[in-house]
Parts: C-alpha cells; sequence; structure tokens
C-alpha cells in the first residue's frame, strides 16, 4: 500500500514537488537544521536537489518515504517528515526535519505522529524506530513524546557518533 498524501488539523503532508525546492535549500543550509543529520554540516541548492530526489525516489523503491509538510494556513514549507528505510538501516525509521522558523509550534508532533498512525495502520507494521544523535535532545524528546523507548547504541554512524535507536511497538488492541 502507498500512502502518498496525509493531512492534520494544521498540515499538509505530501510528496516534495519542484515547487518546494527554494524552501527546502533554504532550510537544509541552515546549519543549526542540520547539525544532528548525516555529516552535521549545511547543504548547498545542488545538494538540497539530489536529497529532494532521493527522497522522490524512496517512494518509488519503497511506496512510502518522507512527505514535504505545509502550513495550511501559509502554505509554507515547514520541514520533512515520515517513514524511512534507506539500504542497511535497523528498521523503517520515523523521521522529522523542520525549518527553523516553525520549531516550538508543536508541528513536529503533529506530523509525526500521523507518521506513526500511517506506519501502524496503513502499512500495518508492527514496529518502527528513530535513529537520533544522542546530543539532539529536542529530537530525543520527540521520540519519547511519542512514546518510543531507548534501545541503545545503533550502528549508525552520524558523524562520527553512533545514533541512539528509539523504538515503537505497536500496543496489541484490548
Amino acid at each position: 500500500m502507498t500512502i502518498k498524501t496525509g493531512e492534520t488539523e494544521r498540515l499538509i503532508l505530501r510528496q516534495f514537488e519542484d515547487r518546494d525546492l527554494q524552501e527546502y535549500a533554504a532550510m537544509l543550509s541552515d546549519s543549526e537544521v542540520v547539525q544532528f543529520l548525516g555529516n552535521g554540516k549545511a547543504l548547498t541548492r545542488e545538494e538540497a536537489w539530489r536529497s529532494m530526489a532521493m527522497n522522490l525516489g524512496h517512494w518509488q523503491l519503497r511506496g512510502f518515504g518522507l512527505w514535504a509538510v505545509l502550513e495550511k494556513a501559509s502554505g509554507r514549507l515547514v520541514g520533512r517528515v515520515g517513514l524511512f528505510y534507506p539500504d542497511g538501516w535497523p528498521d523503517i525509521e520515523i523521521g522529522w526535519m523542520l525549518n527553523r522558523a516553525f520549531w516550538g509550534k508543536g508541528y513536529a508532533i503533529e506530523c509525526a505522529q500521523h507518521a506513526v498512525d500511517c506506519a501502524f495502520n496503513e502499512l500495518g507494521l508492527k514496529r518502527v524506530v528513530s535513529v537520533i544523535h544522542p546530543q539532539n535532545l529536542a529530537s530525543i524528546k520527540l521520540a519519547e513524546k511519542l512514546g518510543m523507548n531507548c534501545q541503545g547504541e545503533s550502528d549508525i554512524d552520524i558523524d562520527g557518533t553512533l545514533a541512539l535507536l528509539y523504538c515503537l511497538e505497536k500496543s496489541a488492541p484490548l
């Protein structure tokens, strides 16, 4: 099953489109936004385009992926959130990254919870994970709000640091 779009009370979740590049590149060029992702370095516009293309390719290969998240009120790109499972990853991940202008508004938990619901209720998954840099306290807090538990260090290296693996298992119905 493929989940191409979604919606929450304040947000629209859809696949990336060419028109998202300007705002996406601006978000990925912010060193504070990307400090705990990959090598922790800001991306150029060309690298942002490749990242966007990779996200779209992930949808083609897996049938799910990271959504472009837009604020309903303004139409602005809030960030990217969704399911991610590249080769070599420990399991299907709930991942999130928001433009700094949208931090502190509750958008991350709103769309991450939507991704969890899709993973369990639409894709039928029994477990999802989040791979988080141990110094990324905001993401750790969000993972815990989602009900995830730390399983210890993962095998994933983020800029020379082993990431923590947070896990959420679907509860059995009562």
